[in-house]
């Protein structure tokens, strides 16, 4: 038996992944091809704007699916504690500062390959986030991240 016989290790989503959304969870939707159709390429749960408890995970987890990530980009006005940088698996991830609103987060692999996902609000119900994060995921989705936080009833409600 040679080495090419062994069969490779696929790096799909099982499709019952839906039914695991909880807080902590990222579903991803990454095509590999030059024509990415969809708006997002996926979408992040995180249990609370403490970016430097949350962002390790998401990273590490990024980072098996995409091979080394380089840049992060938020937004500043949504996290507690931006930080320039952080190390994650040994490695430098530079920490940019955009306005692009809470609702997204640019993941920079290389140079120039960028990928966005929806940021899911920490508070939101269990229900919403899961249409939410299926939403952003599917392939022929043109709805912006704003969009769809409103479209699920995942968008913060600003106190009264």
């Amino acid at each position: 038996m040679t080495g090419s016989d062994a069969r490779p290790v696929s790096r799909r989503l099982p499709s019952g992944v839906h039914k695991a959304v909880r807080p902590g969870c990222a579903l991803l939707r990454l095509e590999t091809t030059e024509s990415r159709e969809g708006v997002l390429d996926g979408a992040w749960w995180p249990r609370s704007r403490d970016i430097g408890a949350e962002l390790p995970a998401l990273l590490s987890a990024l980072t098996g699916h995409l091979g080394p990530v380089t840049r992060v980009g938020l937004d500043t006005t949504a996290w507690e504690g931006l930080p320039t940088r952080i190390v994650v698996d040994d490695r430098v991830v530079h920490v940019d500062s955009f306005p692009l609103g809470d609702d997204t987060v640019l993941i920079t692999r290389g140079d120039q390959d960028v990928f966005s996902l929806l940021v899911v609000p920490p508070d939101t119900a269990p229900e919403a986030a899961d249409a939410a994060m299926a939403q952003a995921v599917r392939a022929d989705n043109v709805t912006q991240a704003n969009q769809i936080l409103i479209d699920t009833a995942s968008a913060q409600v600003p106190p009264e």
